[in-house]
């Protein structure tokens, strides 16, 4: 009797402790949720801060300056999303912004009827840069941050050298994809929110995606498994380099022409930035475009709330770092919620042939490089 009653003490005392133990992964917050509700937080703090100073942060103008902004820097944030899960970066985007404004500007030459070509002129750059650093980084296994940072200093010298200012004309039916508003929604913002959303698709829904997780998670064991590592890390930088074309064709939609010194907007990194606020590892494996959307977010609304504030210049800059450093400080304490990788390739228990079972990608560090194939 004595055994028995112990026996089902114990029992009893490990049903309890693995209720409690269920009950905290149930509650446990994920870096998306944290990222949400970071934004909520500091828009309560943004607009007390400017209704103290007598103004409304979400007047109908500062509301669309806002998404003005998220939708410049989101698209080539989802973009460079998908190359730093694969474990890698692009520095180069900046400068594909700048090089497809003028391509996309000078090509249509205010003619209407050009304005498709002027179109597919700049995204198939965007794709062939984009190609290129994949093959470096993949085929020759250059480190991504000076393949991407060499090739940007390329296009860099390339626009110095041919274009002195702004050049090209943008006709007015295709400007409107930089000022139409619906209410204080701006058209680009849309467009950027459904390349997001095609992007969430693709990392979810699709092998491609799943193999991006596969390749940032361990990049040894998805090439032991079948992963083509080389294509997708190929795959990852083309879809990247795209979505900054995306953005030079808003620029030039904006300004009406072409201009070289969109580079120094700092889309690079401030699109590395968003990326990081929004809970990707930059060690890859884990992370999501919704989060990167959200860091966009906080991004645009700290940049509005500074400009109504009448915040110093260094000052602001000084105030986004300090919130980035946090942020990556409380990822990395909590070591990334680990709810926050993908599944890989469907149900439990049920992985199609050539792809990397959720258990076999651990997420530990490897050195940057891959295949060829």
């Amino acid at each position: 009797m004595t055994i028995s009653t112990g026996s089902t003490g114990s029992t009893g005392s490990t049903a309890a402790t693995s209720r409690t133990a269920g009950a905290r992964r149930r509650y446990h917050l994920g870096s998306t949720e944290i990222v949400y509700l970071a934004l909520i937080g500091i828009l309560l703090v943004a607009g007390v801060l400017v209704a103290v100073q007598g103004g409304n942060l979400f007047a109908q103008q500062n509301i669309s300056y806002m998404l003005t902004q998220t939708s410049l820097l989101g698209f080539v944030a989802v973009g460079q999303t998908l190359v730093v899960l694969c474990r890698s970066l692009d520095l180069s985007v900046g400068y594909v912004v700048a090089l497809c404004s003028l391509i996309g500007a000078t090509t249509m030459a205010g003619d209407p009827s050009r304005v498709w070509l002027g179109v597919v002129a700049a995204l198939a750059v965007a794709a062939g840069v984009g190609l290129v650093n994949g093959l470096l980084i993949s085929a020759l296994r250059v480190n991504a941050f000076i393949a991407t940072l060499g090739m940007g200093l390329i296009i860099k010298g390339f626009l110095d050298t041919r274009f002195k200012g702004p050049e090209g004309e943008v006709p007015f039916a295709f400007q409107t994809f930089g000022y139409t508003r619906i209410g204080p929604v701006p058209v680009s913002t849309i467009v950027m929110l459904l390349v997001a959303a095609a992007a969430f698709v693709l990392l979810t829904r699709t092998r491609a995606g799943y193999h991006m997780f596969a390749v940032g998670g361990n990049l040894d064991v998805a090439r032991l498994s079948g992963v083509r590592t080389g294509r997708t890390l190929v795959l990852a930088h083309v879809l990247c380099s795209l979505c900054a074309g995306v953005a030079g064709l808003l620029i030039a939609a904006r300004f009406g022409t072409g201009n070289a010194l969109v580079y120094s907007y700092g889309l690079d990194l401030d699109s590395i930035a968003a990326v990081v606020l929004g809970g990707t590892l930059l060690f890859g494996g884990r992370g999501s475009v919704v989060g990167t959307i959200g860091g966009v977010v906080i991004l645009a609304v700290l940049d509005t709330a500074f400009n109504v504030l009448d915040v110093n210049p260094f000052f602001k800059d000084v105030l986004r770092g300090a919130i980035i450093i946090a942020a990556v400080a409380l990822y990395a304490r909590r070591q990334i919620d680990p709810a926050s990788r993908r599944v890989r390739f469907g149900a439990r228990g049920s992985v199609p042939p050539g792809s990397v079972p959720r258990d076999s990608v651990p997420g530990d560090s490897v050195p940057r490089g891959g295949d060829a194939a």
